[in-house]
């Protein structure tokens, strides 16, 4: 059998140009579909630690998704907020034990701006209910301090003591600054792999602040209060984005979901977490599914490309067939070489696609942990891409048994009688 393999491994390689592009589009379709499953397992595992240990979040009446997105993820357009009453109400119920307000809105240089309390540090919890951390500094405590997330500091190279200007909006470039009034880099967060990487984290009261003289979007004409002279006014927030609750206990999320669905100061919705983000994976099901049936077709194709070939050269190695009969060879060794070199024409494939997948995710991973708060570790394979590779080589082995069985059928003089 070693011999069978070593004469198959060699017959392929005299075919390497031939059946190059088999193995080109044998390792596309690996790439697409295992790469595909590899993304999808790792977006629900990075949305899914982004926020832990926060039983609700409570915001305007809207979409339960939308405010998770916008809230938790930083994705989307900002809600219609909630007013400060509201959040004093519900932080003094008696079922509630913490409230964190979160206010967003503005950006810095593209990452967005989070307004929030100082209790966003002490309650805030990811990943296995795990604390943010400091790798350098502490947590705000002036009225124009910041805080800022792991990927803001790396990115744009900036370290505690640096001072840093905000735009209004949630844009880049062309968004109006807040100029005169700088912020000072107070502490940088450690590592998350979640959208607190990506965020610059102020206090409400520097939120008001900076809108002191604005109005409608835009700066009051001929009005600009100096920094100096803000504190002379009242800064307590009028409104909101959302409110991150934490229960005294589980087992009240539900008596506490329905009293805010029926608040009658203003109507507003309670999400839980976990719910709205089996909801989010309900409505990207459908997509999720498409792009694995099309790469699923790639395979298809890839796999009928390689009977194509070998079924094409079958004519030119009638002769070569003919010799290996006339030397010994059975007619079931014959279909083991076709079988055998057709299998390792695709295990070529797929081994060059997952190296190529490696390579992707390796050089590709930064730039969506910072565009998208999407962390992509390396981790060992899962069951499902093993059984996805795993299919595409015993689908490839099946494949190559036409083109086998067909010279199985070729009788010995069918090889060594000329063709005029």
């Amino acid at each position: 059998m070693s011999a069978l393999l070593s004469l198959a491994a060699r017959s392929a390689w005299n075919r390497r140009f031939v059946l190059s592009l088999t193995v080109f589009s044998i390792a596309l379709s690996t790439f697409l579909l295992v790469g595909i499953e590899q993304l999808r397992t790792s977006a629900r595992a990075s949305f899914s630690k982004s926020v832990s240990g926060t039983d609700l979040v409570v915001g305007a009446r809207s979409n339960s998704v939308q405010l998770l997105l916008h809230a938790v993820f930083r994705i989307g357009e900002p809600t219609q907020g909630m007013g400060w009453a509201s959040v004093e109400k519900l932080a003094a119920n008696p079922l509630v034990a913490w409230v964190v307000p979160l206010s967003l809105g503005d950006s810095h240089r593209g990452f967005p701006v989070l307004g929030t309390t100082s209790g966003y540090f002490t309650h805030f919890r990811y990943g296995y209910r795990e604390a943010l951390a400091f790798s350098d500094g502490r947590p705000f405590d002036r009225l124009f301090d910041a805080v800022l997330g792991a990927e803001v500091a790396n990115r744009l190279g900036y370290r505690t003591g640096d001072r840093i200007t905000l735009s209004h909006g949630t844009g880049g470039a062309g968004f109006a600054e807040h100029g005169d009034k700088p912020f000072t880099v107070s502490g940088v967060l450690a590592p998350t792999g979640t959208p607190v990487d990506r965020s610059v984290h102020v206090s409400l009261e520097a939120i008001e602040a900076l809108h002191l003289d604005w109005q409608g979007g835009a700066p009051i004409p001929g009005l600009s209060i100096p920094p100096e002279f803000v504190r002379k006014f009242d800064l307590q927030p009028r409104s909101v984005t959302a409110l991150l609750v934490g229960l005294h206990s589980r087992a009240s999320v539900f008596a506490m979901q329905r009293q805010i669905a029926e608040f009658r100061p203003e109507p507003l919705s309670a999400v839980l977490p976990g719910v709205a983000l089996d909801q989010l994976w309900e409505l990207v099901g459908a997509g999720e599914s498409a792009l694995i049936a099309i790469s699923a077709l790639v395979s298809v194709v890839s796999l009928a490309g390689l009977v194509a070939v070998v079924l094409a050269g079958l004519n030119e190695r009638r002769r070569e067939l003919a010799i290996l009969r006339a030397l010994g060879a059975s007619p079931h060794h014959v279909l083991l070489l076709l079988a055998m070199e057709g299998a390792i024409v695709t295990l070529a494939g797929v081994l060059a696609g997952l190296a190529a997948l490696v390579a992707g995710l390796a050089a590709g991973a930064p730039m969506l942990r910072a565009e998208l708060g999407i962390d992509l570790p390396f981790v060992a394979p899962t069951t499902s891409q093993v059984l996805l590779a795993s299919a595409i080589l015993a689908a490839g082995f099946l494949a190559s048994l036409a083109p086998a069985l067909r010279a199985y059928r070729l009788s010995l003089a069918d090889g060594l009688t000329p063709r005029i």
